[in-house]
Order: structure tokens, then C-alpha cells, then sequence
């Protein structure tokens, strides 16, 4: 009888619930209407897979333009930090990213996109995007 030895292995996984939202703060824009494209990026994204708990990187890029406020770095870094733990789906990650930040921002427009590492011989990328006035 072969027993698989990995079936019973697991990390401590997160809920969504742990995603700190809270911790999102905004400030204000000085150049309202200017159509200024702002980018955000990081190598360092990262969260766990909700079944195995084995862990997700990836390159995120968030790009928007605002209409009267930005996201504050700091918090923006502790926001994405809150991900570490958190069993959550690739394509899943982006779109809670893109609802929080537009809850926050409003802004004109704003893409979340994220490439994520190679596993299991296949590369993901996953794009979310928002547009005001678009359903």
C-alpha cells in the first residue's frame, strides 16, 4: 500500500478575512483632472495557495489615474503585506486588490495586473481592470 505522505501537510492558512483593509489610507491629490497615470510596482507580492498553503509570488503592477486622491505608500505596502498568509486564488488576488483600491480611491481608471511565478510548468498572469462610469 503506498502512502501518500504529503497528504496530511499542511501551513496555517488565512482567510480573506485577514486582508487589512484598515490599514488603506488615501491622500490628496493635487492635480485633479490632469490625466497624471500613476504606477505602483513590486516583485515581492506574495500569498499562499487556500489548499496547500505553498506560497504564490508575484510581480504586481497597479496603475490608475486618479481623480482626488492617491493610496499613501506606507500603507499601501502594509495593505499587500496583509496577503502573506492569506489563501487566496491568483485570479481572485488581483480582483480583491482592484475592488479595495477603487472603494478607496474613485479613481478615473485603474488596472491591477499581476505575473506570476512558474509552478508546475505554467506561468499565470491575471488583470483586473476599472473603468468610472463602466459596469
Amino acid at each position: 500500500m503506498v502512502v501518500d505522505k504529503y497528504a496530511s501537510r499542511r501551513f496555517d492558512i488565512q482567510k480573506e478575512e485577514a486582508i487589512d483593509l484598515a490599514v488603506l489610507e488615501a491622500v490628496l491629490f493635487d492635480y485633479p483632472g490632469s490625466a497624471t497615470e500613476i504606477v505602483y510596482e513590486t516583485e515581492e507580492f506574495t500569498f499562499v495557495c487556500p489548499w496547500t498553503g505553498l506560497p504564490d509570488f508575484a510581480r504586481l503592477v497597479i496603475r490608475y489615474i486618479p481623480t482626488q486622491s492617491l493610496v499613501e505608500l506606507k500603507s499601501l505596502k502594509y495593505y499587500l503585506t496583509s496577503y502573506r498568509n492569506v489563501g487566496i486564488l491568483q485570479e481572485h488576488a488581483v480582483n480583491r486588490i482592484l475592488h479595495d483600491l477603487v472603494q478607496l480611491l474613485e479613481p478615473v481608471s485603474m488596472v491591477v495586473e499581476a505575473e506570476y511565478r512558474e509552478r508546475g510548468g505554467i506561468k499565470t498572469k491575471a488583470v483586473a481592470r476599472y473603468q468610472k462610469g463602466q459596469s
